[in-house]
């Protein structure tokens, strides 16, 4: 019978040989850091959907609450000056516009439609074949536009 073992990052980092090279000091401290958007209560949510639905009323619920379940705090910071449907750019199908592509491109180096539809969020359950080969193709011909590099 055999055991799997899972081992944290942070005791495995020291252990490596190459680490030397890297400068590692202090202890660890991600634990109580919220992640970027995360620096909130979860009994807030209610309010933070309500606020993106203010801010931007062009907003469903539903929208807005998917926002910010992915975005948190920093859903300003993907629609930006957006003030209607037709300021967040190219509609690539469901709640998906070209703003929010642009900020994961940008923010979380989102290089393929994969990584928009199923990595930072799952759109792709919402979007048919032709759809997402669209978004495919924008983010191939933008991604030099926008300083990212496509693999």
């Amino acid at each position: 019978m055999s055991s799997a073992v899972r081992l944290r990052p942070i005791d495995v980092l020291p252990k490596l040989r190459w680490t030397r090279f890297l400068s590692i000091s202090g202890k660890p401290w991600t634990a109580g850091v919220p992640l970027p958007g995360g620096d909130f209560d979860v009994t807030e949510v209610d309010k933070l959907v309500a606020d993106a639905r203010n801010t931007f009323s062009f907003l469903t619920e539903r929208w807005a609450r998917r926002l910010v379940r992915s975005y948190g705090t920093e859903v300003s910071d993907v629609l930006g000056e957006a003030k209607n449907l037709s300021s967040l750019g190219k509609h690539f199908g469901a709640d998906l516009y070209q703003v929010e592509v642009e900020w994961l491109m940008k923010n979380e180096y989102a290089q393929c439609s994969e990584d928009v539809l199923w990595r930072r969020t799952k759109i792709g359950l919402r979007l048919n074949d032709q759809q997402i080969s669209v978004l495919d193709d924008w983010i191939k011909e933008n991604s030099i536009s926008l300083s990212v590099s496509v693999i």
